[in-house]
């Protein structure tokens, strides 16, 4: 059912790529207006990123999505690594605590379909052939001017603008923003092909050698992802190249943009950016951290042909490997960098308009989504809820930070793969693999790569309080089996999820009590029983009713207890033995903040006074390091 918006002036995203679509799915959701255009006339109907981690599977749950990204996209399980044709390691993805323990491939292009399809049932369109010719921005907001393709002109004043025009972003140029960092001198290859192999096809398999460096992804039905750096002289010879196949289609980032400018400061200041029609303005993330590589100034290099797939596979993976039916097929530079600011004033970058960066890791993508869910609600709480516009400062001061490590993790891991010498292949095939072998740094691998493990415990937006296990204060929430006790619709019990419950259009307050009868009791947690504590009844109701008045309209609230049963997780588990306590979990999914009943109930309300209330003036928050 299309949402009702509220009217006022809509949302202007910029770049129709997975991280606009996001941002628009999660501003609708909330009943915000938006417009989303994009100037490409239809969508690319080549895949480039191809990997969807378990932490973006969990929040696409949370919108109700998840079933078609399941039922088309191929799971891979593990990964593993080889030096010279020997594997040294090999990681699972099987004991990571989700419902998603492994990477989901799936084409971009299949990602954006189901995304814009989600999105038309929220009432909202995706604009084509409208490009971004200028605005200015000052303290009365912002004046757009949009080009349409048919030569029409329209004049937009939207609230806020995203910028998530991809990789070569006309709008991040504009503002004079420093786009720092580096480009990588090799030159990498990239095809999608069918590939016959007796290697399981629920694994993927990077590989390391002398002569450079290749990763095959399983994509499903036989078809694999080959990305290849150093590809030997000659391979672009397109005689054989199949019809479809085609190098990228961005122009390189312009020298301007590489060197930097004005700051961010000056930039929000009241001025106006003209975007003229040769300003590159890509379809959102379509090309994630990468330019074409040139042969010359002016001409792209042609497309690697089938057979310089076989002769590189050949001499890099080491084992016995068929392909045929080549789809589509490029080549790209790489490239690590990174704003120095998400925010200019009312213009917000996002995905690869902030930062692009090897596609190691398969995060590129995945960031971007969960960079449209962390300022989708906020902009929501400042434009449906009156809460302050200090709270949009916490987009760059929870996602910069992220943004900058996902940059040197991923950097390192491609100098430690392509290394031929020195201490890098000395830590690739000496070290790693004694380190691979130890659980702990296993598991932490497992967490850091699905991204379960972003968190933003230092953000201004936590109030942490001490409790007996579970998820601290601005990590991620996690599933559990719960019984509902009392919820929005009454007192209707009966035994969910917690991502069934969580609606990301809300915060979610889950009020934890004891089981009010011993056989509610898990058989393996009989401790549950013996660590009761009585609550008043009054102290829960002035709980529930306190945060209700303070954030009308914006608050689901449960009162949930252990159940039994295999669906999930268990409560205890999960989110610790403390009875009574209290979760407040923010629309995105992470906790924002927790405690005991009886003792926290003052400091929450003030929290919430202070960040997302109607009228409230907040202390400005201090930077994360």
């Amino acid at each position: 059912m299309a949402a009702v918006f509220f009217d006022m002036p809509p949302v202007l995203i910029v770049g129709a790529g997975p991280t606009g679509l996001a941002a628009a799915m999660s501003l609708a959701r909330a009943r915000i207006p938006v417009r989303l255009i994009d100037k490409a006339a239809r969508p690319d109907p080549h895949s480039r990123a191809i990997g969807i981690q378990a932490r973006t599977l969990e929040l696409l749950e949370q919108h109700r999505l998840i079933e078609p990204f399941l039922e088309l996209g191929h799971r891979a399980r593990a990964a593993n690594l080889y030096s010279n044709g020997q594997r040294l390691a090999r990681l699972d993805f099987d004991p990571l605590q989700t419902r998603y323990p492994y990477l989901l491939f799936l084409d971009q292009s299949v990602t954006e379909r189901l995304l814009t399809e989600h999105l038309a049932t929220l009432g909202v369109e995706i604009e084509r052939g409208i490009e971004l010719a200028m605005f200015s921005q000052g303290a009365a907001g912002i004046n757009a001017t949009l080009q349409h393709s048919n030569g029409h002109t329209e004049t937009l004043h939207p609230s806020y603008m995203i910028a998530a025009d991809g990789a070569h972003s006309g709008i991040r140029h504009r503002l004079g923003l420093n786009f720092a960092g580096k480009t990588f001198e090799q030159t990498f290859l990239l095809a999608d092909l069918l590939g016959d192999t007796d290697w399981p096809d629920d694994e993927f398999h990077i590989f390391a050698s002398g002569d450079g460096l290749a990763a095959l992804f399983p994509m499903g039905s036989g078809r694999y992802r080959l990305i290849a750096d150093h590809p030997a002289p000659g391979v672009g010879d397109s005689k054989t190249a199949p019809a479809g196949a085609a190098g990228s289609r961005d122009a390189p980032p312009r020298a301007a943009e590489a060197s930097g400018g004005a700051s961010a400061q000056a930039a929000a200041r009241t001025i106006s950016h003209g975007l003229p029609h040769a300003s590159p303005q890509s379809s959102g993330d379509a090309h994630a951290a990468s330019a074409p590589a040139t042969a010359s100034p002016s001409a792209p290099l042609p497309p690697p042909t089938l057979d310089a797939c076989r002769t590189l596979a050949a001499a890099r993976v080491h084992h016995p490997l068929a392909l045929t039916d080549l789809k589509w097929s490029g080549y790209f530079h790489l490239n690590s960098r990174i704003v120095e600011q998400l925010r200019v004033g009312r213009v917000f970058l996002a995905g690869d308009a902030a930062h692009v960066h090897s596609p190691a890791g398969a995060q590129g993508m995945n960031t971007g989504i969960q960079e449209a869910f962390n300022l989708g609600w906020k902009l929501a709480r400042v434009l449906g809820g009156g809460a302050p516009d200090r709270l949009l400062d916490t987009y760059h001061l929870e996602r910069h930070p992220i943004e900058r490590e996902v940059l040197r993790q991923s950097s390192f891991v491609t100098h430690m793969a392509e290394a031929d010498h020195g201490p890098l292949k000395l830590l690739r095939d000496r070290v790693m693999p004694v380190l691979a072998s130890l659980g702990p740094l296993r598991d932490a691998a497992r967490a850091q790569i699905s991204e379960l493990a972003i968190q933003y415990r230092r953000s201004p937006l936590t109030l942490e309080r001490v409790l007996d296990g579970g998820p601290r204060a601005g990590e991620r929430a996690p599933d559990a089996l719960v019984h509902v006790i009392d919820g929005p619709l009454g007192r209707a019990p009966g035994i969910g999820c917690v991502f069934d419950l969580h609606d990301p259009a809300f915060f979610s307050l889950f009020v934890l009590v004891a089981p009010e009868e011993t056989d509610d009791v898990p058989l393996d947690r009989p401790e549950l029983a013996l660590r009761r504590k009585p609550v008043r009844a009054e102290d829960l109701d002035r709980l529930t009713a306190d945060v209700d008045a303070l954030l009308p309209g914006a608050v689901r609230i449960w009162r949930v207890t252990d159940a039994v049963g295999d669906r999930g997780p268990l409560l205890a588990e999960s989110y610790g033995r403390t009875r009574p306590s209290f979760y407040l979990v923010r629309p995105d999914g992470y906790v924002c903040a927790r405690g005991r009943v009886s003792s926290d109930l003052h400091g929450l309300l003030r929290h919430c006074e202070s960040w997302f209330a109607k009228g409230a003036v907040p202390e400005p928050p201090t930077p994360l390091t």
